[in-house]
């Protein structure tokens, strides 16, 4: 590809995460993770827009429904954090469906977590510095 071909891409904007309930996930990701609501309306006849990012973040998560039921991927979203013991043991206190340990492979690896959503999404919370 040539420099004359080149996108003006800057950054990830959203990421898709696939929900049967909207209002359940809200609930999950706003009350239990701390998301804040960027972004939620209607684009049509009962279609819901529903955006929740971490605060300060620039990439949101889209909590989009699936018409067809299906949902409980592995993401592939990895989201940050600055002490991720805290957050697993607050995620654990909180009833959420988070692995039994820490993931801890030593001082080359930051420490970090799965979790799943209400629809059984796989999430993984890394640390970092």
């Amino acid at each position: 590809m040539t420099s004359s071909t080149r996108t003006h891409l800057t950054a990830v904007h959203t990421v898709a995460v696939p929900v049967t309930d909207q209002d359940r996930a809200l609930a999950f990701y706003a009350g239990v993770l701390g998301c804040e609501v960027r972004l939620d309306g209607s684009y049509g006849p009962g279609a819901r827009w529903l955006e929740v990012a971490p605060p300060g973040a620039s990439t949101t998560l889209a909590l989009v429904r699936r018409e067809d039921g299906t949902s409980g991927m592995d993401t592939g979203i990895r989201l940050a954090t600055t002490d991720a013991a805290a957050d697993h043991a607050a995620l654990r206190a909180a009833g959420a469906d988070v692995d039994a340990e820490l993931i801890d492979m030593g001082p080359q690896v930051p420490p970090m977590f799965t979790f799943r959503d209400p629809d059984g999404n796989t999430l993984v919370v890394v640390q970092t510095p």
